[in-house]
């Protein structure tokens, strides 16, 4: 912002007691309001990215990303499905404040009336958005309306860029969907530039999400490649897991999707997919560049859920395995002193702290009902910041594999609390720190008695959170009953087998969105 604007707004904020929008921009003195570039994958590990330390990937532009900012170790997604998890980032809530996941149902206006784009329009930042909006809002559909630069697509989008309506003007140049997002951010920023309004531009790549479909001006990245499989690879290595985790669609998975006989082929497709947002990652950074905004923008590069490739014999994501929950997070604050040094924050962050991250950068306060926090001290102290624990929550898919996990920089700890004939309610115990491969299941090691007892403690206390804040809609209070170490099975007969309602009283008014949202719950499997 210019200074002579900045007069300008001050002074008509003082003859006409002006709306909050104008006083929330005069009040943020010059150039402590950047533009904010936030891109989200879809499904990426972080055995995907070359700075996380898989050599056999090329992924130069993320890497370079993270020598100039600063990478994040130990950051996870609250939950880790598509919908659930964008809700977490749109809003710094976790699941149960949001009320929005597949089978359960779509936002409310009052949650995404708290979520971060809305603030920083009304701030007066120019908001854009492009890709997977993921989600659907109670009587808005999409939310198309609430940005000033629209690219977003319902349900799953389509890597065909001609097939998603609102980005069919860059489909002759780039026909495939993840080059033609970074096309659009290039008219976003020149126009932010023009109209010398900060910005915050949100892209959600499709990438790498299945069925898996590459960009082919790629293909010959990673022809013949082979790729060295993690230590945790295969079958063998889940004996000691729950066999509630062994009840979803993520054990077939690793049979179905050809890990066990074709982990090349299915690796160069993954990483092909991750290839191509990289180009598109250091094609919105040239522009940056050339528009002369680079050393006023934040870029935040991050994943929606991790993907478990073949770790431990599964597929997929949503499980509280570290390939699941733990993805690639890194941060570029042109202002921070640790560019440059190559810093590994090691400080425990999740999805829920993007919200208030984004706005302490446009100078706002967090929403009241946030249970994320900012990120932002980090970026000055790599020691200064996170959190103590976090919950990882899993109410989507079979019954019995739906759980509740504690985790902390170094413990993990998950309350399988279904039970049967077959099988009795587990826990699960993981020291990350020591054993990132989560190979040795320590619950029933009397030498981690204490440790097992403390993180119990920290698990009931996220569940007294869950009991207190859920909301009262879309089949969320039960699991406060579900998810209790301290009531027998029995006692919780009388809700299990509950099914979710397929739609219900907070479901899109738009009789076209409602179809699409019920076929999306009816399908999950596109999910």
């Amino acid at each position: 912002m210019k200074s002579s604007q900045f007069v300008v707004l001050i002074g008509l904020c003082f003859l006409s007691q002006c709306s909050a929008v104008v006083t929330a921009v005069a009040a943020s003195p010059e150039g402590a309001r950047p533009n904010i570039v936030f891109l989200l994958a879809d499904d990426q590990s972080t055995y995907s990215v070359g700075c996380y330390g898989n050599p056999d990937v090329k992924t130069p532009n993320m890497d370079q990303l993270a020598r100039d900012g600063v990478l994040f170790d130990n950051h996870y997604n609250t939950t880790s499905i598509c919908m659930a998890s964008r809700a977490n980032i749109f809003t710094g809530m976790y699941e149960y404040k949001t009320g929005c996941n597949f089978m359960h149902g779509d936002m409310r206006q009052d949650v995404w009336n708290q979520s971060y784009p809305l603030a920083l329009r009304k701030a007066g930042y120019l908001t854009a958005f492009a890709g997977k909006f993921g989600l659907v809002v109670d009587g808005k559909g999409l939310c198309e309306e609430d940005f000033d630069f629209w690219g977003g697509a319902p349900g799953q989008t389509s890597f065909d860029t001609a097939k998603n309506k609102s980005m069919k003007k860059y489909a002759e140049e780039f026909p495939h969907s993840t080059l033609s997002y970074a096309a659009f951010a290039k008219d976003v920023i020149h126009e932010s530039v023009q109209r010398e309004q900060p910005f915050c531009l949100s892209i959600s790549f499709k990438a790498p999400h299945k069925p898996a479909v590459a960009d082919p001006r790629f293909d010959h990245v990673y022809e013949g490649k082979t790729f060295t499989k993690p230590a945790n690879f295969g079958r063998e290595y889940s004996e000691h897991l729950s066999p509630q985790s062994k009840m979803g669609r993520q054990y077939p998975r690793f049979h179905d999707w050809n890990y066990d006989t074709d982990y090349d082929g299915e690796m160069r497709k993954y990483h092909q997919q991750i290839y191509g947002i990289d180009v598109a990652l250091g094609m919105i950074r040239d522009t940056l560049a050339a528009e002369g905004v680079a050393d006023n923008t934040v870029v935040i590069y991050t994943s929606d859920n991790g993907y478990i490739c073949g770790s431990h014999g599964y597929g997929s994501k949503v499980l509280p395995m570290e390939e699941s929950a733990r993805v690639p997070m890194i941060m570029y604050d042109p202002r921070s002193p640790l560019n440059g040094k190559q810093i590994r924050c090691q400080a425990l962050t999740g999805n829920i702290d993007f919200s208030p991250s984004i706005l302490e950068l446009a100078g706002l306060a967090p929403t009241e009902n946030v249970d994320g926090l900012s990120l932002l001290s980090l970026l000055q102290d790599p020691t200064d910041g996170g959190h103590e624990q976090l919950a990882f929550i899993n109410t989507w898919g079979p019954q019995a594999t739906t759980s509740m996990t504690c985790l902390t920089k170094q413990f993990k700890y998950t309350y399988w609390w279904y039970g049967d004939k077959k099988m009795k309610p587990a826990e699960e115990l993981f020291d990350t720190e020591n054993d990132p491969l989560e190979l040795t299941n320590l619950a029933a090691n009397p030498e981690y008695s204490n440790v097992l007892e403390a993180m119990r403690g920290r698990y009931d206390h996220e569940l007294d959170q869950w009991k207190s804040e859920s909301v009262e809609y879309n089949d969320y209070q039960r699991y406060g009953t579900l998810f209790d170490r301290t009531v027998e099975l029995d006692e919780k007969a009388s809700l299990m087998g509950k099914n979710p309602p397929e739609d219900n009283a907070n479901r899109a008014k738009d009789p076209n969105q409602a179809k699409e949202n019920r076929r999306a719950r009816r399908n999950p499997a596109k999910s």
